[in-house]
């Protein structure tokens, strides 16, 4: 006979170590009050950019992130019409009810602690495919070709 015996809630870890980590470098990087703030910055940010992305940068990044980010990132279906950076912000902002500066914040804080999972290579292949005006957001310059 199999038995689902459930550990006492104070006894369960909400988070693994390596969602802890990536809060906390979160909370550090946006100068937030409490983790669950940093939380729940990271959980805006990755949905909207599971929103966003697609194909295997999707994958890729799915795969450096902790188990619990991934999950945020993967749930979302991918818009047929992806967002520029600046209607990313806008379309959080609307979500959330939050101001733009402090969606952007929000985003900036977040997508720092992405690129150092992601690494140079995979966030350079994410810029690729995503509309302008990300590579800000990511804290990169954003180089358009000269006319």
């Amino acid at each position: 006979m199999i038995t689902d015996v459930r550990v006492p809630l104070e006894h369960e870890q909400p988070y693994g170590a390596a969602y802890e980590q990536m809060l906390e470098k979160v909370r550090y990087e946006g100068a937030y009050p409490t983790r669950e703030r940093a939380d729940e910055a990271v959980r805006l940010v990755l949905a909207g950019l599971g929103r966003q992305l697609t194909g295997d940068e999707r994958v890729d990044l799915a795969a450096r992130l902790p188990l619990e980010a991934a999950r945020v990132l993967t749930v979302q279906i991918p818009d047929i019409h992806p967002l520029t950076g600046w209607a990313f912000v806008k379309d959080l902002a609307a979500r959330t009810g939050a101001s733009l500066a402090t969606t952007r914040w929000d985003t900036g804080s977040v997508f720092s602690a992405i690129a150092a999972y992601a690494g140079p290579d995979l966030i350079t292949r994410i810029l690729h495919q995503l509309p302008t005006g990300y590579a800000l957001l990511f804290g990169r310059a954003e180089l358009t070709p000269a006319a």
